[in-house]
């Protein structure tokens, strides 16, 4: 599903971001990436998302190569993927329910379909009651769900999520990661970004640990009891 392919990503000569970084996720796979803040993470993303080129090596996506991709291609393939950005991105001019038909819209289906997918998205991060309320008028953690929640509504094939639980108690962020977890087990292959070592270290997932832009450690770890996988990744960093 995502492979890269020794990927160094520098902004200049005097700043590395990611340096000869080698990782395979397969199709279904629930995986954490962490490390400290300036680690790399969210320059990873932003390369998964071609956003962003890498100055060397290889990303294959979904069985793309990104670096022969053609801008015209990129709309298409970005359908396939749900991105949570760290500072929400919602639109504050627009109602709950705007905000997901706005992302309906861009996806292309018609708008007779926009409410029930909207409805259905809310629900499973119990929102649908704040349908018709402004971004503003919501929590911080209602407004993460909201942002997750569009993330959600096309049921990508691939989630991403950047820090989602950064700013949010030990309990909503617990709340969160089940969304993700509940996400994945419909069929979506989730990476998470990630800081949070309490939250990687409860979850007994999948780890890609990064620090000064190189993986550091990516250790195997003992399933979960109630875990439908029968393998896990665990780190200590």
């Amino acid at each position: 599903m995502i492979h890269f392919y020794h990927v160094t990503k520098r902004f200049d000569r005097y700043s590395t971001a990611l340096q000869d970084v080698t990782f395979h996720i397969e199709k279904g796979e629930f995986v954490f990436l962490t490390g400290p803040s300036g680690a790399g993470k969210s320059t990873l993303l932003k390369l998964i998302l071609r956003q962003i080129r890498p100055s060397d090596g290889q990303i294959v996506v979904n069985g793309r190569n990104l670096s022969a991709m053609k801008r015209s291609q990129l709309p298409y393939f970005r359908r396939e993927i749900g991105m949570v950005f760290q500072d929400f991105k919602l639109i504050e001019r627009m109602t709950v329910f705007e905000n997901l038909s706005f992302i309906l819209t861009v996806l292309g289906l018609p708008p007779k379909e926009h409410k029930k997918k909207a409805y259905s998205a809310l629900r499973a991060v119990s929102l649908h009651h704040k349908l018709n309320a402004y971004p503003l008028q919501l929590s911080g953690g209602e407004q993460q769900r909201v942002a997750i929640a569009r993330a959600l509504i096309n049921d990508p094939l691939m989630l991403i999520a950047d820090e989602p639980t950064g700013n949010l108690d030990p309990d909503l962020s617990k709340d969160i990661l089940q969304i993700f977890a509940d996400a994945n087990l419909r069929g979506s292959t989730v990476l998470l970004a990630s800081h949070d070592r309490d939250l990687v270290h409860r979850s007994s997932r999948r780890v890609i640990a990064l620090d000064h832009g190189s993986i550091v450690e990516e250790k195997q770890a003992a399933p979960e009891k109630a875990a439908p996988r029968s393998e896990s990744l665990f780190v200590n960093w």
